[in-house]
């Protein structure tokens, strides 16, 4: 059993541990291209969280990885067969039980680990930062960690290079072969401010690509999987450590 790892916890071991911090995953559950599982998002928050958290806590944190809760914002694919969607709403009211009861068991550290592009917690901490005034809430994206470039050479999204590469080591038994995957090609919008990215509107995904996935994952191997693995679980590892060190009224300089 791993003391960081909550759903590996027994009630003899809390008998004598306490954390100062809480990591929650938070992934989705929606189709990646036609070769992987639609758990893609899951695997990889559940795979990245606790690998940080043993890095972390073998470098002195007391921090605990919660469950991953394995459904998100998936609005813009709602006529995609099965792909599962809580709306933000229903992401503040978790997220706020969540934190209630951390609260009142005194571990004031939060972060939420990201792993869908659809979920966006910024809005829902400052609203829950007013209630929780004493708590110190964090969110990242593990996906915007690293500079994606340096480790793979097609870009993409969603269930691209990099996902593929991820999921071929930490799952090989649940990714097809290669030839089975398409090319993941996107059409853009004809807006020109969201070309540019300076301005948004959500994208319709069966508009977008015509097999969920956006980026090429032909080229992916688990080599490379492995080392974007390895360097991202120590950036994450050393995001904790950073959050765990830290001081209430003393986090600027």
């Amino acid at each position: 059993m791993r003391p960081y790892l909550l759903k590996e916890a027994n009630w003899k071991d809390l008998q004598h541990v306490r954390y100062e911090m809480a990591v929650l995953p938070w992934g989705a559950t929606e189709a990646h291209n036609f070769h992987m599982p639609y758990g893609t998002d899951v695997y990889e928050a559940d795979a990245i969280g606790a690998e940080s958290g043993r890095k972390a806590w073998e470098q002195g944190a007391k921090v605990v990885i919660l469950p991953t809760i394995p459904f998100g914002v998936n609005t813009g694919q709602a006529d995609i067969y099965l792909d599962m969607n809580i709306f933000p709403s229903t992401q503040l009211i978790i997220l706020k039980d969540i934190l209630e009861t951390l609260n009142r068991q005194e571990i004031n550290k939060f972060l939420i680990l990201n792993s869908h592009g659809g979920n966006n917690f910024q809005p829902m901490l400052r609203e829950l930062g007013l209630q929780f005034p004493e708590m110190m809430l964090f969110t990242c994206n593990w996906f915007q960690a690293l500079d994606k470039s340096q480790y793979f050479e097609e870009s993409g999204d969603h269930a691209d290079e990099m996902e593929t590469a991820l999921i071929q080591y930490l799952h090989p038994e649940l990714v097809l072969p290669l030839n089975e995957a398409g090319d993941g090609a996107e059409k853009k919008s004809v807006i020109r401010g969201v070309r540019e990215k300076w301005a948004w509107s959500e994208r319709k995904w069966s508009q977008v690509t015509a097999d969920t996935g956006i980026g090429n994952p032909k080229k992916a191997t688990p080599e490379k999987g492995k080392r974007y693995f390895d360097d991202v679980t120590d950036k994450v590892a050393d995001l904790i450590l950073d959050i765990c060190s830290a001081r209430p009224g003393e986090l600027y300089r």
